[in-house]
């Protein structure tokens, strides 16, 4: 039998937006495996409590770094300042993203406009606001890739993880930059797994149903009285288990797929979403 993850002791990793929600259980599912990690956040504050944290639930081996992942300059000298902490990468996961009030609609349809102002549909979508969370999905996802990558280059193999979102597959009303960075997204994934196959880079993403996260609490469960809105509960009916995941879910898959375990899967976009890619509606 395959020691389950025995592979991941002693390896590198980095985990962009790492002190969010998302990348802060992933660290802890990386840091229980033996892998040292270094979590990279816009916030320093914010990344050294994380690593300080994690480390005490694992007794692992984290540190933190500050970048902006838009900018590449920033990427390298974080780069390396965690080449000094725990060596060249083997992993890295790009978890840095997220949405704006300004490339979300108000209205989920036009025709809502009867009682509201054309301002709430799309044509009055910010397109700065746009700009910036298509820049934070997808160039914050090349742009470390761009860095960090290159050490598997050097090391002769490693892998990379993207994260996701069912809107890649399922665009949601009311958040269309969002909904075509994701689905970008998959695409790169599945473009750079080709790019790099033969350097035995595997490249791979998650894509996360509906978590209550930091970011989108109060946009599915009522901030005064804990009830599901009205956009909570379509979630819920769209959903086959009819639940929401927990951050807690995605550690088995990322941990399958940066281990030895998916030593023959790359490009591949795996749905950790309770069955909702797979339901019609009926």
């Amino acid at each position: 039998m395959h020691p389950a993850f025995e592979d991941l002791k002693n390896k590198n990793a980095v985990i962009t937006g790492g002190a969010g929600m998302i990348g802060r259980s992933l660290a802890l599912a990386l840091g229980r495996c033996g892998v040292r990690v270094a979590i990279l956040d816009l916030n320093r504050e914010a990344a050294e409590k994380t690593a300080a944290e994690v480390t005490g639930e694992t007794r692992g081996m984290l540190t933190a770094a500050a970048a902006d992942v838009l900018e590449k300059e920033s990427l390298e000298r974080a780069l390396g300042a965690i080449h000094e902490s725990i060596g060249e990468l083997d992993i890295l996961i790009n978890c840095a993203g997220g949405n704006a009030p300004g490339a979300t609609t108000a209205a989920e349809r036009f025709e809502e406009i009867h009682r509201r102002s054309p301002d709430d549909t799309f044509f009055g979508l910010d397109m700065a606001g746009f700009r910036r969370v298509f820049d934070l999905n997808v160039l914050g996802t090349v742009l470390p890739t761009l860095v960090f990558a290159k050490d598997m280059i050097k090391r002769g193999g490693g892998t990379v993880v993207n994260i996701s979102s069912m809107n890649a597959y399922r665009p949601l009303t009311r958040i269309p930059a969002y909904s075509a960075a994701k689905a970008s997204i998959n695409n790169f994934t599945q473009w750079l797994a080709v790019h790099l196959a033969k350097m035995n880079i595997r490249v791979n993403a998650i894509a996360p149903g509906f978590f209550l996260t930091d970011q989108n609490r109060y946009l599915l469960q009522d901030k005064k009285t804990g009830e599901w809105t009205e956009r909570g509960k379509k979630i819920l009916q769209a959903t086959p288990m009819g639940a929401f995941g927990k951050v807690e879910d995605l550690q088995g898959a990322l941990l399958f797929l940066v281990s030895d375990l998916s030593r023959f899967v790359t490009g591949t976009v795996l749905p950790v979403d309770g069955g909702f890619n797979a339901y019609s509606g009926v």
